[in-house]
């Protein structure tokens, strides 16, 4: 389409991006915008037609090798006229060099394969239940390990060092953390925060499934969560993350297949439980 104009969104439209993923069923956090643009303020585009929102994307550049795309949406009645590939064009563009990571609905995986060459390496599975965990007294709270464990930690789950959205996703309000921390030695943490739906789980990381068990029964313990609905996303491949969820009669409702434009990162997928973010990984 020749009247399609692809430009940076300002902070003020960072909203929208959110509101268009609620539309879509994917059910963002309330605070995951803020969280998600200090990794790269850069990296979030609109596309218009006519002076109107047509599509948004937005691709985080966590540092020189890598970057995660999500918030990728084409407006319903704006579909089939070439907005979708002119905006994924820019985004990858943005990336340049870097090695990028998708989270593409099924649906959509061999467009992603063919079209833009990207490698497809696992499914994520997003399941839905209700709390009913139980207090664990021996775990503590993310704010109570040193910042350096946690990044340090949460570096060996993830492609990239990523201090700046840690940073902010630990203390957004209406979340709640937990944490096998001990003799400073940190063996498995976990962060739960209120959605448009509910409540969410991510990420989820750990050395064991014992460990993954208690942490998740831990979150959804507290009065705010409990007897409410909570999602837990889980990489297929890891069989002790489904089977929790299947264990706590928790329904399969949506998935995503993972992608990467480039190599797939050797992630030690047996010890993520839960996946941080479907938009931004």
């Amino acid at each position: 389409m020749d009247d399609v104009v692809i430009r940076r969104a300002r902070e003020s439209e960072i909203f929208l991006f959110l509101d268009w993923a609620r539309d879509q069923g994917w059910n963002p956090g309330l605070h995951d915008g803020e969280c998600h643009s200090a990794i790269d303020p850069e990296g979030w585009y609109i596309a218009e037609v006519g002076g109107e929102v047509a599509g948004t994307v937005a691709i985080g550049n966590y540092d020189a090798h890598y970057s995660h795309g999500g918030f990728f949406i084409i407006r319903e009645d704006m579909r089939s006229r070439g907005i979708g590939w002119n905006l994924s064009s820019t985004a990858i563009r943005h990336a340049g060099s870097r090695n990028l990571g998708i989270d593409g609905v099924y649906e959509m995986q061999d467009k992603y394969s063919s079209r833009m060459g990207f490698r497809f390496s696992h499914r994520n599975i997003r399941w839905r239940g209700i709390a009913k965990g139980k207090k664990q007294p021996d775990l503590c709270s993310v704010q109570d390990v040193p910042f350096h464990v946690l990044l340090a930690y949460d570096s060996l789950h993830f492609p990239a060092e990523r201090k700046a959205f840690l940073e902010k996703w630990i203390h957004v309000p209406d979340s709640w953390s937990s944490a096998c921390y001990e003799s400073g030695v940190l063996e498995g943490y976990g962060v739960i925060r209120r959605c448009h739906e509910g409540f969410k789980i991510g990420p989820l990381f750990a050395d064991s499934p014992v460990i993954a068990s208690r942490i998740l029964d831990d979150l959804t313990a507290g009065d705010e969560v409990r007897g409410q609905p909570f999602f837990f996303d889980t990489p297929e491949p890891n069989n002790d993350a489904v089977r929790m969820a299947r264990e706590r009669k928790m329904e399969e409702i949506f998935g995503t297949a993972r992608m990467y434009s480039r190599e797939i990162p050797a992630l030690p997928l047996n010890r993520i439980f839960g996946v941080t973010s479907f938009e931004m990984g």
